[in-house]
């Protein structure tokens, strides 16, 4: 409250800077607010860590997306689901909500949807799916899944996005680079293998 009361108190001084001498002790310049805000949001961009894959398949977009839209629950998430079982249990053991949740339904999704560790934060039918996850995390992850492609075959572009926290979070995501590999390399493959591959 008195720090609050001294703040406003002091806006009936002058702040206009008349005196030159900071600008050539300090390396720095002022700089007007959209410029500020537009270096703020480069710098904060410049922090988030991305995994991202692409994989062709000869399938239209929409047989392309089944497996992705069925993805976690019973379905698994398709590839080495004992990893995905021990992070479960890793998060359990700090409160978090683990692996146990499921799915609403095991063959559609909606935005709010749970599924396992994560939940729907935007879907397009056969096109895209962002899933945020809820699991205790030093920062922000997400899973994308976004697909292209015609009626003959597509293109699966699948991204995992941190938006660490601190040291703490950046450290968190350089330690588990070594798993998304074969993890989420596993998984592209494993969504491949359900689509209804033509020819």
């Amino acid at each position: 409250m008195r720090v609050g009361r001294k703040l406003i108190d002091s806006i009936r001084h002058s702040t206009i800077v008349e005196d030159p001498r900071a600008l050539t002790e300090f390396g720095i310049r002022p700089c007007g607010f959209r410029e500020a805000i537009a270096a703020a949001l480069y710098a904060d961009n410049t922090h988030l860590k991305k995994d991202v894959r692409t994989i062709h398949v000869n399938a239209s977009p929409e047989e392309a997306f089944v497996p992705i839209r069925r993805i976690g629950g019973a379905s698994g998430w398709y590839y080495a689901n004992w990893l995905w079982q021990l992070r479960g249990w890793m998060d359990k053991l700090v409160g978090g909500v683990g692996m146990r949740r499921g799915r609403r339904d095991p063959d559609s999704l909606c935005v709010g949807d749970v599924v396992d560790c994560w939940r729907v934060e935007a879907i397009e039918p056969d096109r895209f799916l962002r899933l945020v996850a809820e699991m205790k995390l030093p920062g922000r992850a997400s899973l994308e899944f976004e697909v292209t492609g015609d009626s003959t075959a597509s293109v699966i572009r699948q991204t995992a996005s941190f938006d660490p926290l601190g040291l703490l979070g950046r450290a968190y995501w350089y330690s588990v680079l070594p798993f998304h590999h074969f993890v989420f390399s596993g998984m592209l493959q494993g969504i491949v293998a359900r689509c209804r591959i033509r020819g």
